[in-house]
């Protein structure tokens, strides 16, 4: 089994709704996200458009977050069975050597002090779950490095359950970001079985890997408006 996520730019308008989402399932603070939307526009006026993409973790199948932590000796980064990369905080130090070589910008060094979702107002009701009651992937730590998980929490879930299977298909097993985009723009699962949406999707759209260059393996596609990049 090989997840990858396929997001296609070409159906995606830029709501947020998948940004929303990630931010209430993880807790995501104002200062590291774990899902962004990226905008630019391109044409010559009057003919012009705006495109979208959001950004989240690539989960490389060699990462280069996770071979700097290895070579600086914290190994504080680990990718699973399922492919999936993820950070212990009790192992991290806020180097931020992870962000400084990661392609895509992904790693995210939170503040000194952990930041509310929303400054200056009474915390949420997932922030005031107490930490020990959370899932480890949402117990940050200050001055810890962050970044999305592929939302962990679900798929070791599936794992648990004898339902691999049904990643991507059932909304307890799939990431909460693929769950909500209104424009099905957003698709998640096994590219190793031939009839998943997203094998399906990388044939057919010729979804591309951003960055290719960097031989990092990043397993979220894109449909692109020019093709491969």
């Amino acid at each position: 089994m090989k997840l990858v996520r396929v997001i296609d730019t070409k159906r995606c308008m830029g709501c947020r709704a998948c940004v929303a989402a990630c931010a209430v399932e993880n807790n995501f603070t104002p200062d590291s996200p774990w899902n962004v939307m990226v905008e630019s526009e391109g044409g010559t006026f009057p003919n012009v458009y705006r495109t979208f993409v959001t950004m989240n973790c690539m989960h490389c199948e060699n990462a280069p977050c996770k071979l700097a932590c290895d070579k600086a000796g914290f190994k504080a980064i680990t990718k699973n069975e399922l492919g999936v990369v993820l950070i212990d905080y009790d192992k991290c130090t806020g180097c931020g050597y992870c962000a400084a070589v990661c392609p895509y910008g992904v790693p995210q060094i939170n503040g000194a002090k952990l930041a509310t979702l929303y400054p200056g107002e009474a915390p949420t009701p997932v922030e005031a779950v107490p930490a020990a009651e959370r899932h480890w992937t949402h117990r940050k730590q200050a001055g810890k490095a962050e970044k999305c998980t592929f939302c962990w929490h679900k798929l070791e879930k599936a794992v648990a359950d004898g339902k691999t299977d049904r990643i991507g298909k059932d909304a307890q097993y799939t990431p909460a970001c693929d769950l909500v985009c209104p424009v099905d723009a957003r698709a998640f699962g096994d590219v190793d079985d031939p009839t998943s949406k997203v094998a399906r999707q990388i044939g057919t759209k010729k979804a591309a890997q951003l960055k290719r260059e960097y031989g990092a393996g990043p397993q979220v596609y894109y449909v692109l408006e020019g093709g491969e990049r």
